[in-house]
């Protein structure tokens, strides 16, 4: 009797759309790279030697950017059929690393809904395991978590008895629910939690007396005035321990423990990385899951069956032994109904990451990915030198398990190891998700996307611009890190594995230098335009109409892929490419600014985290869909004054066409002025219209106007003397 299929795939039914589109398109760019060739040669001059860069460039990540569409695939999975294969005692035990950084930006009571949407898995509990990594030593998140150790006690078996899907009570009790004999007290608990962990947080600080249990007044008693986010001891507590832990209904329940390592101001603790490097190695003493769970703290589960959509491929008898970890797509809630911040990255998680899984496998995304924990460690216990046999037969909270455990939680336990370098996440960069996948790729190891109609997982997404431009550029920054190191995927990963895989990853490594093209497009044409002096070919020439090809065939084909075939509103797509011209002028030229200042030595950039916390003002704003302004950041000038720039152009292109009459000559540039400046009516809204908190600050409006002023009177002076 042949083995139930647990998984399928196939070819998405757009491939050959896609591969004739790339081949006819690229003909056109080759036309166009050779006619800037040709003028360099007969007319070189400032302005050609800039219209070659930026098409170079455009040319260069349009190039890269095929390979994802070169063999998308489509999975399915079908867990219903893991009961013929094998049987829950055969399941392998799943550790889960959930990681927090800051109560102040991640409020500590999302962090336990996340905590209990995992604890509450449709998976046997004794093979469940959930570390909380505390990078910022915080009492109040120790608390939170406490009290989250008991309402698990309630909430686990209610979830279970009832087939609750929404198992993040916020979400749960936030969406009117089913009545069951028990949901009124249930929800009472948690209201009552929930109103004990803020107050902590609140007051900023934690008194004793609040702490009955003396095991937890003595991991409390660590926090000494000494004690700070950067320097402080390992805290390691069992909150439950799946061999002595009941729930009310007198089930097992699952392990929870909170971890926060050592750290030492004159030690690199390498951000999230080396947090989830000592959460592999503690867990590797304590619990040794097979496989483990990486989330972030807002990433809570949305479907309660998904370690076993998981683990239709890891234990599938015919799966490749090489295949390192399965990836479920990040997907948010709370966006507002037009996505005015193209925070949902939809060409990321549903598009790019397709044509990836084609190949070696989709990239690790930083979330929502299940490894092998033999993928990502090396024979040892997770790299453990102190072995697995030492520890595997003895409870987690006997001494000998917990002093190693302080042991490899300590900041001077990876020195002279191969850790973050050839073991665990990576180090050298602050973008680790990526850099780990693109390494366990070249080493041979291959992944899978395993995207369910129902999102397994929803988080949270900035709902600021500001915020939202931070993050961006904090990524991009982490890329470039990638790409300009030994290990370049341009040359070290086409050497080591399908080079279109490794183009993949040099297209999302060098994104940051989309700023190339996009600032010169929203300067050079307008700058010339304002001086009277055409750029590009007539409307009567024949190149022309090759202009008008490359942009209709780009946002065409843009088009096709977010509206036809992703079923996006058309909303929405405008304001992901507007969102795209924003990134290009003020995120990406910033991560390449942030990247060469710390190349000097000059930068002092940090990891900032985004912050989770909801200002009912600022989220009223966005669910108006109302872009927000509020704050003075350097990110909008850039913007601002390109769109001065653009409009200014616009107003005395139209007005030379008029009088002079010469549209054809200056035509492509009053588009290129006239495009921008539709792409930037909520710039303008937010300089002039706007009157509330968000309307942008008088500073940036002044300085942008002046900025745009000295540009205009510098530029001319240099290509128009």
């Amino acid at each position: 009797m042949p083995t139930p299929l647990l998984h399928s795939s196939k070819p998405l039914s757009k491939t050959w759309l896609n591969r004739m589109f790339s081949l006819v398109y690229a003909v056109a760019v080759s036309v166009l790279l050779l006619r800037h060739c040709r003028n360099l040669i007969y007319s070189p001059s400032t302005i050609a030697i800039a219209l070659f860069l930026a098409d170079f460039v455009f040319a260069f990540l349009w190039l890269t950017y095929q390979c994802f569409h070169w063999n998308p695939v489509e999975r399915k999975v079908f867990p219903e059929n893991l009961k013929h294969v094998a049987s829950e005692s055969k399941y392998p035990p799943i550790d889960v690393l959930i990681c927090t950084a800051d109560p102040t930006k991640e409020p500590p009571i999302g962090v336990v809904n996340t905590a209990l949407s995992v604890l509450a898995y449709e998976y046997p509990a004794e093979k469940l395991s959930v570390y909380v990594s505390d990078d910022g030593g915080s009492k109040m998140t120790l608390y939170a978590f406490m009290e989250c150790a008991k309402f698990a006690k309630h909430w686990v078996p209610y979830c279970k008895k009832y087939g609750v899907v929404d198992r993040a009570p916020e979400v749960y009790f936030g969406s009117q629910p089913s009545s069951y004999p028990e949901t009124d007290d249930i929800k009472s608990m948690y209201e009552d939690m929930k109103s004990r962990v803020e107050a902590v947080v609140q007051s900023g600080g934690l008194s004793l007396d609040r702490v009955m249990e003396p095991e937890f007044q003595d991991a409390f008693r660590k926090w000494t005035p000494d004690f700070t986010s950067r320097q402080h001891p390992t805290v390691i507590q069992i909150l439950l321990d799946n061999n002595a832990d009941k729930d009310v209904a007198g089930g097992v329940m699952p392990n929870l423990i909170y971890v926060s390592r050592e750290k030492n101001n004159l030690k690199p603790h390498n951000f999230k990385a080396g947090a989830l490097n000592v959460m592999l190695r503690v867990s590797g003493l304590m619990t040794i899951g097979k496989l483990v769970l990486v989330l972030d703290c807002d990433m809570y589960s949305n479907d309660p069956e998904t370690p076993l959509r998981a683990l239709c491929y890891f234990m599938d008898p015919n799966a490749d032994p090489k295949l390192g970890f399965v990836q479920f797509p990040q997907r948010f809630d709370g966006i507002n109904k037009n996505d005015i911040y193209a925070s949902e990255f939809m060409p990321e998680t549903q598009i790019l990451s397709l044509g990836m899984d084609g190949l070696l496998g989709t990239q690790f995304m930083g979330t929502c990915g299940f490894f092998k924990r033999d993928a990502i460690s090396d024979d040892s216990p997770c790299g453990v030198t102190t072995g697995s046999v030492q520890t595997k037969s003895k409870p987690i909270k006997s001494k000998d398990v917990l002093v190693l455990a302080h042991e490899v939680a300590s900041c001077n336990y990876e020195d002279h190891t191969k850790w973050g370098s050839k073991i665990g996440f990576r180090y050298g960069t602050i973008t680790e998700d990526t850099y780990t996948s693109f390494r366990l790729h070249c080493e041979g190891w291959k992944s899978v996307l395993c995207n369910p109609k129902r999102a397994a997982f929803l988080g949270g997404s900035p709902s600021n611009l500001n915020d939202g431009l931070t993050q961006i550029k904090r990524w991009y920054m982490g890329f470039l890190e990638i790409f300009f190191n030994k290990y370049c995927p341009l040359i070290y990963g086409v050497r080591s594995m399908n080079p279109l895989q490794a183009l993949c990853y040099t297209h999302y490594t060098l994104r940051s230098f989309w700023s190339i093209p996009i600032i010169i497009y929203a300067f050079l044409p307008q700058i010339s335009l304002i001086n009277s002096v055409p750029i590009f070919t007539k409307v009567s020439e024949d190149g022309f109409f090759l202009y008008v090809f490359l942009f209709l065939g780009a946002y065409g084909k843009d088009f096709l892929d977010f509206v036809v075939f992703g079923r996006r509103s058309t909303i929405r797509w405008w304001n992901h490419q507007r969102m795209w011209l924003i990134w290009g002028l003020s995120s990406h030229p910033f991560a390449l600014l942030e990247w060469s200042l710390k190349c000097f030595g000059l930068s002092t950039f940090g990891f900032n985290v985004t912050s989770k916390v909801v200002d009912e003002e600022q989220n009223r704003l966005y669910e108006q869909g109302v872009v927000e302004f509020g704050v003075e950041s350097v990110l909008f000038l850039p913007v601002s004054v390109a769109s001065l720039v653009s409009l200014w152009a616009f107003a005395k292109g139209v007005t030379h066409v008029l009088i002079y009459g010469r549209l054809e000559e200056f035509f492509v540039q009053i588009f290129v002025s006239g495009f921008v400046v539709v792409n930037s009516w909520v710039i303008y809204e937010g300089m002039v219209l706007r009157k509330d908190r968000g309307k942008m600050p008088l500073k940036i409006t002044l300085a942008s106007i002046a900025t745009a002023i000295a540009i205009y009177f510098i530029s001319t002076l240099i290509m128009f003397p």
